[in-house]
């Protein structure tokens, strides 16, 4: 499943999310699942058509990600593998990075990232950041709805309907 808040400019996009990394650090081998967030920027296109016409919508690169992961050998609810990139470049993200705070109240620390959505763009070196007003103060507006939305998902995770095997219904 896949969620998108897009706001002028930036966007949340949230996923659920069954992972096998190929090439894991020690203590991190088998798969993952969970529920990943990224803070996204939205590419800026000129305005097509009538003042009816539908517009195109192009989420893009990503400057922050969390993984809300599991490994699914400890079972649903361990939280043993979440953890944050605080920065993408070109997409890719940084090292993994492990917080207590993260890891006990997942929501509640996404929530506390995204409420400074400047302090993230700045710290991933976005440029021009007095265009991202307005979409700051949108995303901000609908923390709530976000955050529902982590926790609803997350839910899902652990009774098993989203971020099954691939191939597999759940």
């Amino acid at each position: 499943m896949l969620t998108m808040f897009c706001f002028d400019g930036l966007a949340v996009v949230v996923e659920d999310l069954y992972f096998v990394d190929p090439e894991p650090t020690p203590g991190q081998e088998g798969p993952e699942r969970g529920v990943r967030v990224e803070l996204r920027l939205v590419e800026r296109l000129p305005w097509r058509g009538s003042v009816y016409a539908s517009q195109r919508v192009v989420v893009d690169d990503a400057v922050f990600r969390v993984d809300l992961l599991e490994s699914v050998a400890s079972g649903p609810g361990s939280r043993d593998r979440v953890h944050h990139h605080p920065t993408m470049r070109d997409n890719e993200p940084s090292d993994r990075v492990f917080d207590p705070w993260l890891t006990e109240d997942p929501v509640g620390w996404l929530e506390a990232r995204l409420a400074d959505p400047m302090g993230l763009l700045a710290g991933a070196g976005v440029p021009d950041l007095d265009l991202y007003q307005q979409a700051v103060a949108g995303l901000r507006d609908s923390l709530p709805e976000i955050t529902r939305s982590v926790a609803t998902m997350l839910e899902k995770v652990r009774i098993g309907r989203l971020a099954t095997v691939p191939g597999r219904a759940a």
